[in-house]
């Protein structure tokens, strides 16, 4: 089963423009940050980012030199098999309980595994759940 742990992401809204994704990346890999898992989207004209870090407060400073003053807040890291169903087991058991899953993002691992990010209505309970 998976493994859901409690983590802080990055989250940061800015004028969304041509090679922005390069400019965030670069202040990042300047810093020596890796990024975990990161939803990046473009809507009305601005742009959402959300990422887990190996080192937020060095994202953050770093980002900073370019105007970006990003946040922090707290999210669910599941590991979890890069496999067929393994996603909806995770999701039964939130659902099950009756917690709402505000959003997601995920990644597939180098392998066997897979990495989700998920923002919940109680994380802590989700975690609990989750870990059973």
């Amino acid at each position: 089963m998976a493994k859901a742990k409690k983590a802080k992401q990055l989250f940061f809204m800015i004028p969304d423009k041509a090679g922005l994704l390069d400019t965030v990346t670069a202040a990042l890999a300047a810093a020596k940050v890796n990024i975990s898992a990161i939803c990046a989207y473009g809507m009305n004209r601005q742009a959402t980012f959300m990422m887990t870090t190996s080192s937020n407060a060095k994202a953050k400073k770093a980002l900073a030199k370019d105007k970006i003053r990003a946040k922090e807040y707290d999210v669910i890291v599941v590991e979890m098999s890069n496999k067929p169903g393994a996603l909806q087991k995770v999701a039964r058991r939130i659902g099950e309980a009756k917690i709402n899953i505000k959003y997601m993002y995920g990644t597939p691992g180098a392998g066997k595994s897979a990495t989700c990010v998920f923002s919940t209505s109680n994380d802590a309970k989700a975690i609990r759940l989750i870990n059973k």
